[in-house]
């Protein structure tokens, strides 16, 4: 368990890049502002990407970690 509450999981294991990103993009337009968005991805890709794309959107990675073969991304959204 997490001690993060997501208010939505993206499963976007199995694609590549730049798919991981562009799917966290839509999902987290569809939580409130506050909430947070648990992304699952397999592309080793994704670690790098997602910490850009947070860092150029201004939302926030609380938690980045890799389970076995899947990271697991926590974002906070800020706007």
């Amino acid at each position: 368990m997490s001690e993060f509450s997501p208010e939505k999981t993206l499963d976007a294991t199995g694609l590549k890049c730049p798919m991981p990103v562009v799917k966290t993009s839509k999902e987290i337009k569809s939580i409130s502002v506050g909430a947070v968005l648990e992304v699952l991805a397999t592309d080793p890709g994704s670690m790098a990407d997602i910490m850009a794309w947070t860092k150029s959107t201004g939302n926030e990675l609380l938690k980045s970690a890799k389970d076995g073969d899947v990271f697991k991304f926590y974002i906070r959204r800020v706007k």
